[in-house]
């Protein structure tokens, strides 16, 4: 998971806001919710982990945050000590996203 979150920054953490507002091919959205919709997924598979309730998570005004919401619900996620499984479905989701990006 680690690995592939670095990945991911390595990629991704430098982008202004007109990349992060490129629309996806054969999607109604652009990068910007891509990626919200991950960090999502990582904060309620967090939640499931440590059997609390599924919170939504705010999307901010500047997508620029999106690489450390990221890194914030992952490292909650790693935190949560959820199992191989969730762990490598997060890695797998990550590098997937990372890869249509």
């Amino acid at each position: 998971m680690d690995q592939a979150l670095d990945r991911f920054v390595r990629q991704v953490g430098h982008w202004e806001a007109p990349r992060w507002a490129t629309a996806l091919d054969g999607t109604a959205g652009n990068r910007a919710d891509a990626v919200h919709a991950l960090v999502a997924w990582v904060a309620d598979a967090a939640a499931d982990a440590e059997n609390e309730p599924r919170r939504p998570v705010p999307r901010l005004t500047n997508d620029l945050a999106l690489v450390d919401q990221l890194r914030v619900v992952v490292a909650d996620l790693l935190a949560a000590a959820p199992g191989d499984a969730v762990l490598a479905e997060a890695a797998t989701r990550l590098t997937a996203l990372r890869h249509t990006l």
